[in-house]
């Protein structure tokens, strides 16, 4: 058990030193090692509460989800009953739920026959959930009920969260932030963390924003004037001017003509004719198609450009644009003009975002929680090392030797992932040297008691690492799950603490059995003891 080969031992070795040898980036300035490879370009990440910076915790708002998804259906409806040539006397949404009514009996039974089709279940990670996607119902008078039900809105707001993360990254990114934290938290919500951001007013803005850029024709039929009063006629809607002082109102059509889903790239620029600042974009092929269809069709019309049901402006289509290209002007500030080619650029978010808390925290802070992070370990860790010293002499020593490999291994793996290092992660780092010392103590009063029954001090040491072992392994087993539980529920600096818990149990492990084995078969090859020194 104390023999080790020479390649077992330069194995471990090796691993120690390649682990170790990650911590180095760390302690040398970015701009230093952006010519090393990419390999060698790993580091640690301070948390928001160490370095400062902008906090948000957004929402998906299912109550739009559920607008949204009412008006899908609509539309569906009216085309599946267009289709079957099917009348009706009224259709219209109410409440998140698609309403109509049939001009008899026999025309609903029909249209119900029809509109089945419609209804689809819902299907999770093991095949269907036994739930349906719509829900229909006849409440009487010749009304039809058509509603999404509650667990497709449920999985329509998961999954919008979901899509909504590598969004945000890139508006974030945008900004030159430095490694923005965003992930999911529960099915809802996404948490932002920026660091060295002190102003989130900006941020909020662009992330509030769902950014949804449509191209619509304006509705010539009757003035924006007439359909207040009278009310919008089927297929279109009043849409504002909100930069306008007082707002325009626009009846547009409803159909989206071009979406800026087809949007390739979008900058901010200035027009050289006013030097007022505008966003250019460009179309993919199949938006540049549709694009030049739509205008080539309708030269002499208002078209208008709406970003989040706004409209952004409504020039008249002059000649049809043939290039896949055009510019957007409303005038833009700078920034605004900034602001929304990020936004393009970013692409839309599937559902409106809400922020429900924000926070800043400011570097002096962070600069406090780190020294006060350095204190207590370094007070934590000399009590450690003169405990282990006065209580196993040489073989405490070995230990604090193993101890202090072991910290600079859990940082090495931690720059290897890239990952966050908070406020508790570093009290994981601290409790971490205690679990650490904790393996050594069961394997040196494992030694103690194989040489109190008489062992010689050789195969006492190798009895006490032997028997050690399932002791040790059970408590640190059960302390990884506790933290794997702790990462896959908690959040936030819940998860700093589980992260640095984990890796420092898998390294406390490894230097326990490996590295102070190795350190103590060295000394008994060197020094031959009759006596074992604890």
């Amino acid at each position: 058990m104390l023999h080790f080969s020479r390649q077992k031992t330069a194995a471990i070795l090796l691993t120690v030193l390649v682990v170790c040898l990650f911590v180095v980036p760390d302690f040398i300035a970015r701009q230093d090692i952006q010519n090393w490879p990419k390999w060698a370009q790993h580091h640690i990440l301070l948390g928001l509460d160490l370095r400062g910076g902008s906090y948000l915790l957004l929402q998906v708002d299912s109550h739009a989800v559920r607008k949204e998804m009412a008006g899908n259906l609509e539309e569906d409806v009216r085309r599946r009953l267009r289709e079957a040539r099917i009348g009706y006397h009224d259709l219209h949404t109410q409440n998140g739920a698609v309403e109509v009514r049939f001009t008899s009996s026999s025309e609903l039974a029909r249209a119900r026959r029809h509109l089945d089709s419609l209804v689809h279940p819902l299907s999770g990670l093991l095949g269907s959930t036994g739930q349906d996607n719509i829900q229909i119902s006849a409440t009487g008078h010749g009304w039809l009920r058509l509603a999404p039900t509650d667990a497709a809105v449920t999985a329509r707001v998961h999954r919008a969260a979901q899509q909504s993360i590598p969004i945000i990254g890139r508006r974030v990114n945008a900004l030159g932030t430095v490694e923005p934290t965003i992930e999911s938290e529960g099915a809802n919500r996404i948490v932002v963390e920026v660091p060295g951001l002190k102003d989130p007013t900006r941020l909020k803005k662009l992330l509030g924003k769902t950014a949804k850029l449509t191209f619509q024709l304006v509705d010539p039929t009757i003035s924006a004037a007439q359909a207040l009063q009278q009310g919008p006629p089927p297929g279109s809607e009043i849409l504002y001017d909100t930069k306008s002082k007082p707002p325009i109102p626009y009846l547009v059509k409803k159909h989206v003509a071009v979406s800026g889903a087809d949007l390739t790239d979008a900058q901010a620029g200035f027009d050289s004719r006013t030097d007022q600042p505008i966003v250019s974009f460009r179309f993919n092929a199949e938006g540049a198609r549709r694009f030049a269809e739509i205008t080539r069709k309708n030269v002499g019309r208002p078209f208008a450009i709406v970003l989040d049901n706004k409209v952004i402006s409504a020039p008249v289509i002059r000649e049809p644009i043939l290039g896949g290209s055009g510019e957007i002007s409303g005038h833009f500030t700078v920034r605004e003009a900034n602001d929304l080619a990020i936004l393009l650029r970013a692409g839309a978010l599937p559902a409106p975002l809400t922020t429900i808390e924000q926070r800043t925290v400011g570097p002096g802070l962070g600069k406090d929680s780190i020294r006060a992070g350095e204190a207590a370990s370094l007070v934590g860790s000399a009590f450690v090392v003169l405990f282990m010293l006065a209580t196993y002499g040489l073989f405490g020593l070995f230990a604090d030797l193993a101890v202090a490999i072991n910290v600079l291994m859990i940082f090495g793996v931690m720059s290897l992932l890239d990952a966050t290092l908070t406020l508790p992660g570093i009290a994981g780092v601290v409790l971490t040297v205690g679990i650490a010392v904790d393996s050594n103590v069961l394997i040196y009063e494992r030694i103690r008691e194989e040489a109190r029954h008489g062992r010689p001090a050789i195969a006492a040491i190798d009895a006490g690492f032997k028997r050690a072992l399932a002791t040790i392994l059970d408590s640190n087993i059960t302390t990884l799950i506790a933290a794997a539980v702790l990462y896959f529920i908690g959040s936030g600096p819940v998860r700093g603490f589980a992260v640095t818990l984990g890796i420092g149990i898998m390294t406390s492990l490894f230097t326990a059995f490996t590295l102070s084995r190795l350190i103590i078969s060295w000394w008994v090859e060197w020094s031959h003891p009759k006596t074992v020194p604890v």
